[in-house]
């Protein structure tokens, strides 16, 4: 369940897996030491979520500084 999350791992995939990794610890009746490997997998997928979501948002940020640019030249 731990160690490091696959560098390929799409959003869609470390999203869906962090919310069954939340279901998972909200519903309880795991042993503490699940509980925890389960939470450093749900830290691990929220970073691979967080890495997706800043890239996007950059792609995003140099897509309408590039038409701001497009415009003004205009």
């Amino acid at each position: 369940m731990t160690g490091k999350v696959d560098a390929a791992l799409g959003y869609e995939q470390a999203r869906d897996e962090l919310i069954e990794v939340v279901r998972r610890l909200e519903a309880g009746g795991t042993t503490l030491e699940e509980s925890l490997a389960l939470w450093e997998r749900g830290e691990e997928l929220a970073k691979v979520c967080r890495r997706w979501l800043e890239g996007a948002r950059a792609r995003l940020d140099a897509a309408l500084a590039e038409e701001e640019k497009a415009e003004a030249e205009e």
